[in-house]
């Protein structure tokens, strides 16, 4: 990770966070670190007690957590404009890590220091209303995974999953292996490929080595 000298405008974080009044702005930019990832970086490690935490500016974050075998399972996406909600729940429980938070692509970000999500709650409102927001996003999130996992099948899964990838990135391919797709949806990567090659021979994806092109889902949808 590679930070700015310089500090950001607080006019460009108001437009990324246009819901923040310019005086929360004008504080991120003054206590935070204005910092740009490269694709593939970590910003924070599974394990390790967090001391700051980022906030979204350009590109997508890949929230996940790991195995004892340090096996990855995605959990979800963060996009410009949003903040890692278990990472803000590890803060203020003074706790370890239990995520990890890699560059999707290259992103830029604004990484603030753990001591300010209490002291910003009492003193911007926006702020609070933020936070919130995202714990409710989140928890909105669990639920339709557990709706999912109760009621769909696995095939449906699968299409829910790469649905909701482009809904998080824009793109149409995913590049990852079969291994990753399961774990995602608890599934075995045996299951998986196996309706996976289904689904490409009812033309509805394509399939190459460790990427899955499913624009013709996206026609579908």
């Amino acid at each position: 990770m590679e930070f700015y000298k310089e500090k950001l405008n607080p006019e460009i974080i108001h437009k990324r966070f246009p819901q923040f009044e310019m005086k929360l702005c004008e504080a991120i930019s003054e206590l935070g670190q204005w910092a740009h990832v490269e694709k593939g970086e970590k910003l924070m490690q599974g394990d390790n007690y967090i001391k700051s935490f980022p906030l979204v500016l350009d590109g997508i974050l890949r929230i996940s957590r790991e195995d004892n075998k340090g096996r990855e399972s995605r959990l979800y996406y963060l996009n410009t404009g949003e903040v890692c909600a278990m990472a803000l729940t590890c803060c203020m429980s003074y706790s370890k890590s239990s995520i990890n938070a890699t560059a999707e692509e290259d992103a830029d970000v604004m990484m603030l220091p753990v001591n300010l999500l209490d002291e910003w709650m009492s003193t911007y409102q926006s702020w609070k209303q933020f936070v919130m927001l995202s714990f409710k996003d989140r928890f909105d999130e669990l639920l339709e995974t557990i709706d999912s996992l109760a009621f769909k099948r696995l095939d449906e899964r699968i299409i829910t999953f790469f649905e909701d990838y482009y809904k998080s990135t824009n793109h149409t391919e995913f590049k990852g292996t079969h291994e990753e797709i399961a774990r995602a949806l608890t599934s075995s990567r045996e299951v998986v490929s196996r309706l996976l090659k289904s689904l490409e021979k009812q033309g509805k994806i394509e399939l190459g080595r460790n990427r899955v092109n499913f624009k013709n889902l996206i026609k579908e949808w």
